[in-house]
């Protein structure tokens, strides 16, 4: 059998934690995390594995 791989910081007990929330989450309160999320001033895209190592020197230029 496998064993199950979390990401640092981690473990299946905040996995739980986390899967609890959302699936308790009501539908207006679901939106207004939705609607806050895109009122924040950062962006959430898809980029090639490759290029997160240049990502994230440029943002780390950004912030410095």
């Amino acid at each position: 059998m496998s064993q199950t791989k979390f990401p640092l910081g981690w473990d299946e007990e905040k996995v739980l934690r986390v899967l609890a929330h959302y699936e308790e989450q009501s539908e207006e309160d679901a939106l207004l995390e939705d609607e806050a999320g895109v009122e924040s001033s950062d962006t959430v895209m898809d980029i090639p594995h490759d290029l997160v190592p240049k990502v994230r020197e440029l943002i780390a230029k950004h912030q410095s």
